[in-house]
């Protein structure tokens, strides 16, 4: 199966917190910090299957009110575009926090057979087991 290029959108948050020690930041400072972060991790730590093609990181911070905590959000979005090997080694990526949007541009079509939809699905649990796992130390680091 040739390489696929896929175009992904993730939105990073900011929330402001309140603390007197390390100073206040803004959510739009904390999301583009987040953002910053993430696309550096991006661009030096190596993903078996993936080639990052292009990052871009132009769109606009925007903020919203979250509706449950009634306080200001702010939104860091970053396109990414890049060539995965399979279908597959993708998934690590859409399974992310902040994944927004999916664009397959390269090919047109996709056929697949039996065994790669096999891998397909056998990684998408893979991934959501990790995710599970992430989520459950995360609420454990609140308690």
């Amino acid at each position: 199966m040739p390489a696929i290029k896929i175009k992904l959108r993730f939105d990073y948050v900011g929330k402001a917190k309140s603390s007197k020690l390390f100073g206040n930041k803004n959510p739009e400072q904390l999301a583009d910090d987040a953002r910053q972060h993430k696309v550096t991790m991006m661009r030096n730590v190596p993903v078996q299957g993936i080639s990052i093609d292009d990052i871009d990181m132009s769109q606009d911070i925007y903020s919203l009110i979250d509706d449950i905590t009634g306080k200001k959000v702010a939104y860091a979005p970053v396109v990414i575009t890049f060539y995965a090997d399979s279908i597959e080694d993708a998934i690590k990526f859409i399974v992310k926090e902040e994944f927004r949007t999916v664009e397959i541009i390269e090919p047109d079509e996709l056929t697949l057979s039996k065994s790669d939809m096999e891998k397909l699905l056998f990684r998408i649990s893979l991934e959501l087991s990790e995710y599970r796992e992430y989520l459950f130390r995360k609420v454990d680091t609140w308690k």
